[in-house]
């Protein structure tokens, strides 16, 4: 099969397209066709390296995918050739820049006809994220007030989308370019160092400086979720407060629960910008960025 080999760490260059093995299922797995995979910054940052990843080279990238089923294991009785299914791999495997992967029937689902490959793909651990983090780590309740860091990004419009669906008031921060695309999901936009207090909950998902300034936003007793780390050394600066990491776990139901979400009209696709396979570096350089609406797609086939 053709895949995106990372040959080592560091820049772009180091993605080249090349032939890779077919994967073969286990007993629990299917082997899909990939016809889109998800390009998402944990993708440049484990090509970087500077953390101990551990990685075999060549090494193929990626998380989230949507495809058809090319193969079952003997095990498998749930998925059946030629089923359409979207997905994240586990957690610690990657491989979805490629023509084929293989993934634990478990923790597949079925694509519905209603979403391309591209959308599913841009949805899937997007979707998985907000939702662990604004349903089952925050607890967000309707009449709350929830400030979501980094609007404009696939997780953080995920989750405004979602927090306005369960009866949040949702305010957001973003650049000035977006700040008409995050008020059409649904949210307030405000400069929070300024003029945001008393939140329920903060959803940090950009991180450093950000994070840290975010417990002045906060009530007592006001929990701040998180999905990108504050500064090196950085201590809480708050004990009225609770600071939660979601657990994003891989498993049908939350990915089930997106296209719940989507098909009760809660959520939309995020807009998508698509490269070729062959063209993942340059995807990389942008997404590196980190200037980016909505989300970035290889569209495989």
């Amino acid at each position: 099969m053709n895949a995106i080999l990372l040959t080592g760490h560091g820049g772009p260059e180091m993605l080249r397209y090349g032939d890779a093995p077919d994967p073969i299922p286990a007993n629990d797995e299917i082997v899909v066709d990939v016809h889109a995979a998800s390009v998402n910054a944990a993708d440049y940052k484990v090509r970087l390296g500077g953390r101990n990843y551990n990685l075999t080279f060549p090494h193929i990238l990626g998380r989230d995918f949507s495809g058809v089923v090319a193969k079952t294991g003997e095990g498998v009785s749930d998925f059946a050739v030629g089923d359409p299914v979207f997905g994240v791999l586990d957690a610690g495997v990657e491989g979805a820049y490629a023509e084929k992967l293989s993934i634990r029937a478990a923790i597949a689902a079925r694509k519905p006809d209603s979403l391309s490959h591209l959308q599913a793909a841009a949805m899937a651990l997007v979707g998985i994220t907000a939702i662990w983090a604004v349903e089952d780590t925050a607890q967000l309740r309707a009449g709350e007030t929830i400030l979501i860091q980094g609007g404009a990004g696939g997780v953080a419009g995920f989750a405004i989308q979602l927090a306005k669906y369960l009866g949040a008031t949702v305010i957001t921060t973003t650049s000035a370019s977006n700040v008409d695309y995050v008020r059409g999901l649904g949210a307030n936009t405000e400069d929070f160092t300024k003029s945001v207090s008393n939140c329920d909950v903060v959803f940090d998902t950009v991180g450093g400086e950000v994070q840290a300034r975010s417990y002045s936003a906060l009530k007592p007793g006001g929990r701040l979720v998180w999905v990108a780390p504050a500064p090196d050394g950085f201590r809480q600066p708050r004990s009225d407060v609770t600071v939660l990491r979601p657990a994003v776990g891989r498993d049908r139901a939350h990915l089930e629960r997106i296209v719940a979400l989507f098909e009760a009209g809660a959520v939309a696709p995020p807009p998508i910008v698509r490269y070729g396979l062959a063209d993942a570096a340059e995807a990389h350089r942008v997404s590196e960025g980190r200037h980016l609406r909505g989300k970035l797609v290889l569209a495989v086939r």
